[in-house]
């Protein structure tokens, strides 16, 4: 372990083992943690099937816009095991509830159809122009390549004029494939926030998250888990770090995510460069690792 690099900054370790065995379940983060969006990381599947066999509980926590059955199917697509967790929580599925809850009729819907299909299929609700829509909801950019934020500045005027409330179904500003970065619903949606207009965050670092992810636990476990009991993983200091303080639990921050330009040189985390990502006022985590392993 790195002697202490001052008092907000966690200390790099190179396996979780230690602290893993100290919990009873994991809310743990998939994009930049599990997988990089093109293949899985084998150690960090290997850490989780090693902490489910010792008898603890693995939930994914992800701010991915799609319903739980295609969470899965892109798992198995980038060869992640199923023996590497025990239920799914996905910003997706949160945002239909909602919607189901609202009974919202016309929507304005942005996102890539292809893409975010499941979603768009699981939704009761029509789509609307901004002009008679009951609200916005955004899985993504339409085109995530070719758009910016800018591209959207007229529609979210429109529909901050009329009040719409906006459905995130996506918290995330930026993800990274394959060492690319790509922008998120959660960019439309702060840029929303910053005009005035409503938000509803359907993922991390907000409370729906992280109480559905509780509800999951302990159905699973078949009672009741305690907050000292949890520990989260994530490579986010916004969404994963911020998330976990916010609801009392327990952070390992894995550096070789979206922050690895920020956070490391090479493969290695860079202690100087974790010092200026962890100033005063960031939220804490116990440990920073480079990638999730026993």
């Amino acid at each position: 372990m790195t002697p202490s690099l001052g008092p907000r900054v966690p200390p790099i370790v190179s396996g979780a083992g230690f602290l893993l065995q100290r919990y009873d379940v994991l809310y743990c983060d998939v994009w930049g943690v599990v997988h990089d969006g093109v293949r899985a990381y084998a150690r960090a599947v290997e850490a989780l099937v090693r902490f489910r066999e010792r008898g603890g509980t693995v939930i994914l926590l992800t701010n991915a816009p799609v319903p739980i059955h295609r969470v899965e199917a892109m798992l198995e697509a980038r060869h992640v095991r199923p023996e590497a967790y025990d239920g799914i929580v996905s910003s997706g599925e949160i945002a239909l509830a909602h919607l189901a809850e609202k009974s919202y009729r016309r929507v304005h819907f942005i996102g890539p159809r292809g893409r975010d299909a499941a979603f768009f299929e699981r939704a009761t609700a029509e789509h609307a122009p901004i002009e008679t829509a009951e609200a916005v909801v955004c899985t993504g950019l339409v085109d995530d390549v070719n758009e910016t934020v800018e591209s959207y500045r007229d529609l979210l005027a429109q529909a901050q004029a009329r009040a719409l409330p906006f459905v995130c179904a996506n918290p995330d500003l930026v993800v990274d494939v394959g060492g690319r970065l790509f922008l998120c619903a959660g960019a439309l949606a702060d840029a929303y926030a910053h005009l005035g207009g409503e938000v509803f965050w359907a993922g991390k670092p907000h409370p729906a998250a992280y109480a559905t992810a509780k509800a999951e636990a302990e159905r699973i476990r078949g009672g009741r888990v305690t907050t000292d009991r949890i520990l989260v993983i994530g490579d986010a200091v916004r969404t994963d770090l911020a998330g976990a303080e916010m609801a009392g639990l327990d952070a390992l921050f894995v550096a070789g995510g979206i922050h690895r330009r920020e956070a490391m040189t090479g493969d290695a985390i860079d202690p100087e460069k974790l010092v200026s990502l962890f100033p005063p006022g960031t939220p804490p985590a116990l440990a920073a690792m480079a990638g999730l392993a026993w």
